[in-house]
């Protein structure tokens, strides 16, 4: 089969081309033929050498997709042939609490991910995609969908009249934006781009702030706010904007804290802000499998459609890592098959 590999994971252009061998379906398992791959962050951050220690220079990546079983392993019940799949990267987290065990198989990282012609996943991590709802709905929502959901659901605990703070306008920015919307949330977002900004209030977005334009957007957005601030701020940037979140952030807000696209940053100078305010900081990691089901579900009820700003064919897949490098996107830069 087909198949790319993260390679000496020095760039973009260490992604190799490879041919391997089919897989099989062990007891247990799923062989998976993906329609749509979908790009993270994180993927881009494996290619570049700096999500952690260098993986083994085999791997296959990428940690979300879509598509269909082509066979089934012994002792597989509830999947069949033909069924439409997804699968959240941490497999070992079907349900619960949070805890190490989940980084024991993480899908594009430990264990070889969707970035091939075929794919093997454990049946007991998939979720079969509703009828309902179409190939490019269901490809990007196991990793920046779940995310989002785990950071404005399950920790921000979002109710209707909320307002939510959302970070960019990365996958999981606009993700999150449109499920707090689906809660009757108010939804501000930032960008450093007005066209970009013009687009997230197509989406519903209620309050928009340039961060370019205005460096010291956390005060923007209580003022804006009538000196409310944010019920909850989902945290994508990391050690660089988390002053300014907490700055913006509602007393007893919540900030679920995502990813480190802002870079690491300086010493939080406001430190104290996050006592004063009452404040609940929580590192989150994607979702389980039982919040995933629960997510499918809202999408389904509530017909959201991904903001996907490209799609680039399997074999240009070094295109697409370069596309998402160069941060021009809006949503989620996809790969099919």
């Amino acid at each position: 089969m087909k198949a790319f590999q993260i390679g000496e994971q020095n760039g973009v252009d260490a992604l190799t081309a490879v041919t391997r061998p089919e897989p099989v379906a062990g007891r247990g398992e799923v062989l998976v033929a993906p329609r749509f791959a979908s790009l993270n962050n994180r993927d881009l951050q494996i290619v570049q050498g700096a999500y952690g220690a260098k993986k083994a220079a085999e791997r296959i990546p990428m940690s979300e997709g879509v598509g269909t079983v082509l066979a089934v392993g012994e002792g597989v019940s509830g999947v069949d042939l033909g069924d439409r799949v997804i699968c959240g990267h941490f497999v070992n987290w079907t349900g619960g609490a949070f805890g190490y065990h989940a980084f024991g198989h993480d899908i594009g990282v430990t264990h070889d991910g969707w970035l091939a012609e075929k794919v093997v996943l454990p049946a007991s991590a998939v979720v079969r995609v509703p009828d309902g709802l179409n190939d490019l709905q269901a490809a990007p929502l196991a990793a920046a969908g779940l995310t989002a959901w785990n950071a404005v659901v399950e920790v921000g605990k979002v109710k209707a009249g909320d307002t939510v703070l959302c970070l960019g306008t990365g996958g999981v920015a606009i993700y999150a934006l449109q499920i707090a919307k689906a809660h009757g949330a108010r939804v501000a977002i930032t960008s450093s781009s007005d066209e970009k900004l013009e687009l997230a209030r197509t989406l519903g977005a209620d309050i928009t702030i340039n961060y370019r334009a205005t460096p010291e957007w956390g005060a923007e957005l209580m003022t804006r706010t009538g000196n409310a601030g944010a019920d909850i701020v989902v945290e994508t940037g990391g050690q660089g904007t988390l002053g300014q979140s907490i700055a913006a952030a509602a007393v007893n807000a919540r900030i679920p804290i995502i990813g480190v696209t802002a870079g690491m940053g300086a010493t939080i100078s406001n430190y104290g802000t996050i006592i004063g305010k009452n404040l609940v900081l929580r590192g989150i990691a994607n979702g389980s499998r039982a919040m995933l089901v629960d997510f499918v579900r809202a999408v389904d009820a509530n017909g959201i459609e991904p903001v996907v700003q490209k799609t680039f064919p399997f074999d240009e897949a070094p295109a697409a890592y370069a596309y998402l490098a160069s941060a021009e996107h809006v949503g989620k830069v996809l790969i099919e098959f």
